[in-house]
């Protein structure tokens, strides 16, 4: 699939483009992507500082070097692009200067002639690097030079498929990064190539609202106004503005605007007054590519966590919750598992560790209830859950016999659950377990979500009676996208039904699947079983 080619733009200066720009690349590569950073500011570079200390060759060449190249009939758009050394990302981190450091470079910049450039066809040169950037990478960041001018026209225009527009509140700022958000648009259309609209993420940097509440109050509404016409392309229908603006706020911390930092890289689990978190929203955004905004709005830490699991290794495929009153047939569980190849955690009730760590050890939760479900075991379900929406990450109640589901609390009592009896002994319910979660067998290929466990939860849902709708659009779709291939489309699909399945706060009025929708669910879920078992 190819990469996404970002600018990131300000129309003046100090506004902390490059400092954003720098540490959501840093997030996107810890997340696994593979990003190019290109330092395309060639009248006052300074990307080049956030990462010089773990460059280890120096800057020899850059962006200025790509008009020598076009000159000289070669393509080589990969030719000084530098890997950033970082010990934390578990994707790739590349970086292409704007130029040489180098007493030359000055007259390099000042002797290119863009306009003339463009009249030999440059802009088709450009288009093959662009075609070899995003053929390498996941995302291809450029950061743009502030103004209006021809470098800002080629990076706004030309060369992105979205832009990530900062501004700080003071009207220059701010009507002049929309305006350019405009004029790009509107010169995208007069391209001899195919873009389609240009998204654009408008960011309120450097905002202060530690002191004169009111006055930043005040200056939140005058940037929304100027702004909400930016969000009409992207943003969910269903979700004000305002809530995604708040979130898309870069706070002023002092500590940072000294010297080039990369705070992601310091603030391991940064809390909602840092920058760091802010920063983690920014990239969460573009790597959910724009979209699924309805979760942003509704669970932040579930939004970014959606993203990092996606190539997050977990310690365990499944951490096994086991009562004291049920401890040695919890443990025959945990036998059956393991020698079914399934990596299992476990945690006992009363057991404080786990719970500081419920977030990231395992893939999947599984409780094992001995007549009710545990504090202990309540807690953990709600630590689970605080960071899973809408992801792969099942919660399977295992009920000991004489447990009755309909005295558990409302979200445990509605999810589908196994039953240890003695008929149904710790054997089967590890089979059952190994099958909910996917293991020992071939998914349908969605990249993330298991459609087939996701159908069958459906089916044993209760939900408001116009969600039932969206859920027979999203099953009927199912097949036909599996069927296609289209991986992608598939696992959004299952995120989105996954969402839809979540109990409500307002669900009074909630019932189960009406038989038409029953039907379809059904349907689906045979044919699915049919690619995954082959069968």
């Amino acid at each position: 699939m190819a990469g996404t080619v970002i600018t990131f733009y300000s129309y003046k200066g100090g506004v902390g483009r490059s400092f954003t720009l720098a540490n959501v690349a840093v997030l996107l590569a810890r997340w696994g992507h593979r990003v190019l950073c290109v330092d395309w500011d060639l009248e006052a570079p300074g990307l080049r500082e956030y990462f010089r200390p773990r460059l280890n060759p120096a800057l020899k060449g850059g962006v200025v070097d790509l008009v020598a190249d076009f000159r000289a009939g070669s393509v080589q758009p990969n030719r000084h692009v530098l890997p950033v050394e970082l010990d934390t990302v578990t994707g790739a981190l590349d970086f292409l200067p704007a130029g040489a450091d180098s007493p030359d470079y000055p007259a390099q910049v000042q002797g290119i002639d863009w306009e003339s450039l463009y009249d030999d066809e440059f802009g088709e040169y450009l288009e093959r690097c662009r075609e070899a950037w995003t053929a390498d990478y996941d995302y291809i960041l450029l950061d743009s030079r502030t103004g209006i001018s021809d470098v800002g026209g080629i990076c706004t225009a030309h060369l992105p498929d979205r832009l990530v527009v900062l501004y700080t509140a003071n009207m220059q700022s701010l009507r002049g990064a929309v305006d350019v958000a405009r004029r790009a648009n509107a010169a995208r259309n007069a391209l001899p190539y195919d873009r389609p609209q240009l998204p654009v993420l408008p960011v309120l940097s450097r905002f202060d609202t530690r002191e004169e509440y009111d006055r930043s109050e005040n200056w939140r509404e005058i940037c929304l106004d100027e702004t909400r016409s930016l969000f009409d392309s992207w943003l969910d229908q269903d979700v004000p503005p305002a809530v995604i603006a708040r979130h898309l706020t870069l706070p002023y911390v002092s500590y940072w605007t000294f010297g080039e930092q990369l705070p992601v890289l310091l603030e391991k689990s940064p809390g909602a007054d840092q920058i760091g978190f802010a920063l983690e929203t920014v990239a969460a955004v573009i790597a959910h590519s724009f979209d699924r905004t309805e979760l942003l709005a509704e669970n932040r830490d579930a939004y970014v966590a959606a993203v990092r699991t996606k190539t997050q290794n977990f310690a365990y495929d499944i951490q096994v919750s086991m009562p004291r009153s049920n401890l040695e047939v919890s443990k025959n569980v945990v036998a059956e598992l393991e020698k079914l190849g399934i990596r299992v955690g476990r945690s006992l009730s009363g057991d404080r560790s786990w719970l500081g760590r419920a977030e990231t050890d395992a893939r999947h939760l599984c409780l094992v209830i001995d007549g009710k479900a545990s504090r202990w075991q309540l807690a953990e379900v709600e630590l689970f859950l605080h960071r899973t929406l809408g992801q792969d990450r099942r919660l399977i109640p295992v009920l000991t016999e004489g447990t009755d589901p309909r005295e558990l609390s409302g979200y445990l009592g509605n999810l589908r659950h196994l039953r240890l009896s003695s008929v149904n002994g710790p054997a089967k319910v590890a089979r059952s377990l190994a099958d909910e979660i996917g293991a020992g067998r071939t998914l349908v290929d969605t990249g993330q979500t298991d459609l087939v466990s996701l159908l069958r939860q459906a089916v044993h849902a209760r939900l408001r009676p116009g969600l039932w709708d969206l859920v027979d659009d999203l099953a009927s779709e199912m097949p036909a996208a599996v069927g296609a291939g289209d991986s992608v489309r598939a696992q959004e699909l299952g995120a989105d039904l996954a969402v839809l399945l979540r109990p409500r706060r307002d669900d009074d009025d909630a019932i189960p699947p009406p038989p038409r929708v029953q039907k379809v669910l059904d349907w689906a879920r045979r044919v699915l079983d049919v690619r995954v078992t082959g069968s």
